[in-house]
């Protein structure tokens, strides 16, 4: 595993919570807001925590390398510039 997969891996762990958290907010407030939705609550409620939890890890990877851009532009500028001060 290279460096980069690594801290890839590291930045999807970190958001992986937050992406939860609003795929979760998300359809909970569907459920809720929709009156054909919210009469079966019951069934449907788990059905928003099943699928937040299932496409949480897949949009927490593919969001990483963003969250990522910052850091790597600056490492970057760093190494291109290495006698340059701001």
């Amino acid at each position: 595993m290279t460096s980069n997969s690594r801290a890839r891996v590291r930045v999807a762990a970190l958001i992986f919570l937050m992406v939860n958290a609003v795929i979760f907010g998300v359809g909970i407030v569907a459920v809720l807001s929709i009156p054909a939705l919210a009469a079966q609550a019951s069934f449907w409620i788990p059905v928003v925590v099943l699928a937040s939890f299932l496409l949480s890890p897949p949009l927490s990877w593919i969001l990483a390398p963003t969250m990522m851009l910052r850091f790597m532009r600056a490492h970057h500028f760093v190494q291109a510039h290495p006698h340059r001060t701001s």
